[in-house]
């Protein structure tokens, strides 16, 4: 079977290694386009881009999928199967109906639950136990067609949206190299999608990130994670955007407590009121310096915080 890969981001790149090492016919991978990364702004390869050069396969790359040009040169390929995982952009009918075994999609959730740019993060701030992978049809809606496989996948207590991702990305990977077996054996049917059940996980926006310190210290703790380490959740301490990677919920009365007043400092954290609760904060990047662990933080910047701050 003739594959045209389409993948951007580092999620995508477990599925393009797992297709080349069982030796599955890539034809050719579709990326976007290089980009400008980190400080010094340096024009960045996308990570799938990476991965296709150094296994020799021709890479196509656009800003614009729709641009009929672009659309002819794909079609010359011609694939009999389109892959699609955390491309960016979304396919026209052209492409759609290029393929005989149509386009395949692997989302990082279970369908039809959290459509959309975030299924991960998403997971872990509405503080579910479990989600999952789906592979599907692609139509011309978004994470809308139907449903091919689908594998659960726990989402453990200490699961970050960074440690999740990589479990996902594995694990949709094997999925989605037995939809494209299946697939051949012509094995498989489609579900379509329960339209009344579905909920959205749409890109995050840096605002997200704002921690509400009224709310309890499990919704805080899990916006923590599910924000980890990119793009992180964040408070202000005196002015300051401080940023909090790891963040325990503890049980305990703070109903008289100013919620975000700083109540005990100590070197396995430093211990702040919420709604419900506290939160144990073990890791941070106050603005302009490092990411670092409680103890190294409260080493150098001691002189900042004190019990009675309040982070707002």
């Amino acid at each position: 079977m003739k594959i045209l890969f389409m993948g951007t981001s580092d999620f995508a790149v477990s599925s393009l290694e797992f297709l080349t090492r069982a030796r599955e016919d890539v034809i050719g991978v579709v990326t976007m386009p290089d980009r400008p990364k980190g400080r010094g702004r340096k024009i960045t390869a996308t990570p799938v881009k990476e991965l296709a050069i150094r296994e020799d396969i021709p890479v196509f790359q656009s800003g614009n999928i729709r641009d009929e040009s672009f659309i002819s040169k794909l079609r010359e390929l011609t694939p009999e199967v389109v892959v699609v995982v955390a491309f960016g952009q979304i396919l026209p009918k052209e492409i759609l109906k290029m393929p005989g075994f149509g386009c395949i999609n692997l989302h990082a959730s279970l369908l039809p639950k959290y459509r959309g740019a975030a299924p991960i993060n998403r997971a872990i701030i509405n503080g579910d136990k479990v989600t999952g992978v789906t592979t599907m049809y692609m139509d011309e809606s978004l994470d809308t067609g139907g449903i091919l496989l689908q594998q659960e996948v726990e989402i453990e207590d200490n699961d970050t949206a960074e440690s999740l991702h990589n479990k996902l990305a594995k694990i949709g990977a094997k999925l989605l190299a037995e939809t494209l077996r299946r697939l051949k054996e012509e094995s498989i049917t489609p579900i379509s999608q329960d339209h009344s059940k579905v909920t959205s996980a749409p890109k995050l926006k840096k605002e997200d990130g704002l921690i509400d310190w009224r709310k309890g210290s499990l919704q805080i703790s899990n916006l923590i994670r599910g924000l980890a380490p990119k793009p992180g959740a964040f408070s202000h301490l005196n002015g300051k955007i401080l940023k909090i990677f790891n963040g325990v919920a503890l049980v305990g009365d703070s109903k008289n407590i100013t919620p975000g007043t700083i109540s005990e400092i100590a070197k396995e954290g430093i211990k702040v009121s919420t709604g419900e609760g506290f939160l144990l904060i073990k890791e941070v990047q106050l603005q302009n310096h490092k990411k670092m662990e409680i103890k190294d933080f409260l080493s150098g910047h001691r002189h900042r915080i004190n019990v009675g701050t309040i982070l707002k």
